[in-house]
């Protein structure tokens, strides 16, 4: 069963996946009427909303783009901090969303940024507890109830992590598209192609939380299905 989800989901990971990269693709050959690159757009949406603490950064890599709040930095990959089409006009906007949820102290990102390290240490326990089960956990002193307390714990913590995720991403989107409308960075047309990149964007954030709900739900049954 384990395997059927990892393979099902990886399918559907490496379809949603494909599907995002073909319509980044497909939109980044149209420029935009407003010949704006999307390091002119982060800025622009940054001073819209006072913020001046915030740096717009260039990084390597594709669809590595990110807001990180440690240093105050939205981070563009070069295909989207050079370029002027409508897929760089989305995910320019759409970090700067993270900004400006960090700025006004939104509480989705503040319930994510808080889970992180309890996140963090709930991937590391679960490595140490998967691998003393595959070296006979119960003969090294661990108890069945205890090793499925803590699996379904563990997992029980980074689900509701990936859940969390969904309305501070949802949500950055959303202030994205609003602003590149009302600002006119974009024309109908580009607005069109804007909102369809978040959405394929948005659907790999939501393959992860069905993922790891199906995996929660694999592992409950497994160590409590036989319950009263």
């Amino acid at each position: 069963m384990i395997i059927l989800i990892v393979v099902v989901f990886a399918i559907l990971g490496f379809v949603v996946s494909s599907r995002l990269k073909s319509k980044f693709k497909k939109y980044s050959q149209t420029s935009l009427k407003a010949n704006l690159s999307g390091k002119e757009i982060a800025e622009l949406m940054l001073a819209d909303h006072n913020i001046r603490d915030v740096q717009v950064l260039s990084v390597e890599g594709q669809l590595t783009d990110h807001y990180n709040p440690m240093n105050k930095t939205v981070n563009l990959s070069p295909d989207v901090y050079y370029g002027r089409n409508a897929a760089a006009a989305a995910v320019a906007a759409h970090e700067c969303g993270h900004a400006i949820q960090h700025a006004t102290a939104y509480s989705w990102l503040k319930m994510r940024s808080a889970m992180v390290p309890v996140q963090n240490a709930s991937s590391k326990i679960l490595n140490v507890v998967l691998i003393a089960s595959l070296f006979g956990g119960v003969a090294l002193g661990f108890s069945t109830d205890l090793i499925g307390a803590i699996i379904v714990g563990a997992y029980g913590i980074m689900t509701l992590f990936t859940l969390v995720t969904l309305p501070v991403e949802f949500d950055a989107s959303a202030r994205a598209l609003a602003w590149v409308n009302n600002r006119n960075v974009v024309t109908r047309e580009e607005y069109a192609m804007s909102k369809d990149a978040l959405k394929w964007a948005a659907m790999t954030y939501v393959v992860a939380a069905l993922a790891a709900l199906a995996t929660l739900a694999y592992y409950i049954m497994i160590f409590f299905g036989n319950r009263d």
